[in-house]
């Protein structure tokens, strides 16, 4: 038990266990964002006595895993698609167009957190998991037979998405509830799930399409998907009790409010509004660049498979050093690998290079999101400020890809001036990770 009541918060003390103190301890935190508060809200969270481990909890690991693997793990491929789109049934389309279709399934991924969160707070995961389900698969499979530009846009950038959306959202809202001293490890072995759907999914396609056509990889892929959700819908469980609550408009923008959980909210959606430039467009990329097609659809295996480390290691680690502490690294990181790397890339090699170690930096980025959100918020109200920084971020994944693909063609095919954007909207995401740290404990060495 002494585990359990071990203080995690910017300073490390023992819990004095007197009536006067534990009254204090158990007192409502204040709602704002100061060191105290979270401090506060941490000690209520601890003698609320998170399991951290068990088979329900693991189980619950496992199901969001699941859910990551079908939602995030899906969108992950795009490339794939931008390249195919550009150069089959879509070839009368400007890459800005046909990027309307990767970055719309973006959007409605992450747009569909604010519904989802009210949802689970309200309910609990299963009512959106069994709705996610039927839209994803659906989607995927009126995909199968599309032949147009706005059936596939239809079908796969909205119905399969709002599908994705309402998985990809309960996975890490559930999986928080169990977890506290391990939760950026739990959250990570979920966001790692997206990293093998990321890389099973490319080479799926990739060796289906000219064995059975577009058609039938697509059905492949979605009974795939259906197999997985079936199971996700019946191991990921949430600890909190869900409370039906009126829906009011300030609960959503409430957390807005708080400067920390502002400035971190559109550090969020600067660096996803730079980090799905790479997804997007490096298969094109590499290709203008002399990559073999057949070659350059791998980068998207590469990128995935080493973005499977990016994603666990350093979750652990920020357990241990601080979760803002690791973001900022990754995320600086990031920035520094589009601009140092891909920016002047031209050969194989250099290329390679870059997917695989922007794989790793991006992927800590994205899985580090739920459990700074979760650092920041009361975990009765995580389905609501989880969905609300997704929604947000969603109009950054919305635009970014269009805004590359536009520069691309007024470029006259050139990708220097996108990768360039991609890099300065990383680096302006880094430099208000950095502030939002500053806001929280000042330039102090501190574990957060």
């Amino acid at each position: 038990m002494d585990e359990i009541f071990r203080t995690q918060s910017f300073t490390s003390s023992d819990l004095n266990t007197s009536k006067m103190e534990m009254s204090s301890i158990m007192s409502p935190p204040p709602r704002d964002d100061s060191v105290q508060a979270i401090q506060a809200e941490e000690k209520v969270q601890q003698v609320s006595e998170y399991p951290d481990g068990g088979p329900t909890a693991w189980l619950a690991v496992a199901g969001g895993t699941a859910c990551l693997f079908v939602s995030f793990g899906w969108v992950n491929v795009i490339g794939v698609f931008q390249e195919y789109y550009q150069s089959n049934q879509l070839h009368d389309y400007t890459p800005s167009d046909i990027a309307w279709i990767p970055s719309l399934q973006i959007f409605f991924m992450f747009a569909g957190g604010i519904f989802a969160g009210k949802v689970f707070d309200d309910f609990g995961p299963r009512y959106l998991l069994i709705t996610g389900t039927f839209l994803h698969v659906f989607g995927l499979m009126m995909t199968s037979i599309s032949k147009t530009y706005y059936q596939i846009l239809l079908s796969q950038a909205v119905c399969s998405a709002i599908g994705s959306s309402l998985v990809f959202s309960p996975a890490f809202s559930s999986v928080s509830t169990w977890f506290l001293e391990k939760r950026g490890a739990a959250l990570g072995v979920v966001a790692a799930g997206s990293s093998l759907g990321g890389l099973i999914f490319p080479v799926l396609i990739i060796n289906l399409l000219p064995r059975v056509g577009f058609g039938w990889t697509l059905r492949c892929c979605a009974f795939l998907i259906l197999a997985l959700l079936l199971f996700a819908n019946f191991a990921l469980t949430s600890r909190i009790k869900p409370q039906k609550r009126p829906l009011v408009f300030v609960a959503f923008v409430r957390p807005i409010r708080e400067p920390a959980f502002a400035l971190w909210t559109v550090a969020v959606f600067f660096f996803y509004w730079g980090m799905f430039i790479p997804f997007t467009f490096i298969v094109a990329h590499a290709t203008v660049h002399g990559m073999s097609p057949h070659l350059a659809q791998y980068l998207v295996c590469i990128l995935n498979a080493t973005s499977l480390f990016g994603r666990t290691v350093p979750n652990a680690i920020a357990d241990k050093v601080g979760h803002f502490n690791v973001m900022i690294v990754m995320s600086a990181l990031t920035s520094i690998l589009i601009l140092g790397l891909w920016l002047p890339s031209t050969g194989n090699a250099p290329i390679i290079l870059f997917a695989a170690l922007f794989g790793v930096s991006s992927g800590a980025g994205i899985s580090l999101t739920p459990a700074l959100c979760a650092k920041l918020s009361p975990i009765q109200d995580i389905g609501v400020r989880t969905g609300t920084v997704f929604t947000i971020s969603a109009f950054a994944g919305l635009t970014g890809s269009p805004i590359g693909g536009a520069i691309i063609s007024s470029s006259v095919g050139s990708f220097t001036n996108a990768i360039a954007f991609g890099g300065a909207a990383c680096a302006i995401g880094t430099m208000l990770f950095v502030a939002t740290r500053i806001a929280l404990v000042g330039w102090r060495p501190a574990m957060i």
